[in-house]
């Protein structure tokens, strides 16, 4: 490979994971696995060859708040983008946001393609804030119009039984979560959350450093 076709294709990656709206996020040999009580490395090692995209399968992230799911999720996003891929990252609520300000059907529908066309669409922290009956009917119309052709990651802290909270009243739900779950591998994480470990050891550390302190005075 010439130092040319390799500077063009890194500028190639870098517009296209700037497209995809990954943001930072700690990369797989930052991630303490040891950390869950449980969690299926084997599984996802083995959704990290991407072999459930071209079926256009589905991923479950699912545990407590501040576990890594977000991270294992943007991992993914990442080795789909080196491998040409073409990927969304997106929170369900800033998706929601950004199709209800669209004035106009024809609008919507355009708006609409950004999240119906990639290979893999990752949407985050479903289950974080209830939605209303239209927004439940736009992530409705994204699973349904991607269903058994294009991949879709989902994080949750809630079990599928429970989506109807985020939905309250919508009608769709049970349909939505059907077409879901119907070729969908589920990766369920038990853990403690990171940020209240990082968050004690902070406090640990400041507590040892502040006793250190006074002793030398």
């Amino acid at each position: 490979m010439t130092l040319e076709r390799r500077a063009r294709e890194e500028r190639d990656l870098a517009t296209r994971t700037k497209t995809a709206g990954l943001g930072s996020f700690k990369s797989l040999d930052r991630f303490d696995w040891n950390h869950a009580r449980t969690i299926p490395r084997e599984l996802y090692e083995q959704l990290r060859t991407l072999d459930f995209v071209e079926p256009g399968h589905n991923v479950l992230f699912r545990g407590p708040s501040g576990v890594g799911k977000t991270t294992l999720a943007q991992n993914l996003g990442q080795a789909a983008l080196e491998r040409g891929i073409s990927v969304r990252f997106v929170t369900l609520a800033a998706a929601i946001a950004d199709l209800l300000k669209q004035e106009s059907v024809p609008a919507l529908e355009r708006r609409m393609r950004r999240y119906i066309t990639p290979k893999l669409l990752i949407v985050d922290e479903i289950g974080y804030l209830p939605c209303d009956r239209q927004s439940a009917d736009l992530f409705y119309n994204i699973i349904s119009r991607r269903h058994g052709r294009l991949a879709t990651v989902v994080t949750t802290n809630l079990p599928f039984k429970q989506w109807n909270t985020v939905f309250p009243g919508a009608a769709c739900v049970g349909a939505l979560v059907d077409r879901f779950i119907q070729h969908c591998h589920v990766v369920d994480i038990d853990a403690d959350s990171y940020r209240h470990k990082d968050s004690l050891r902070l406090t640990t550390t400041n507590v040892a450093t502040k006793a250190a302190k006074v002793a030398k005075a």
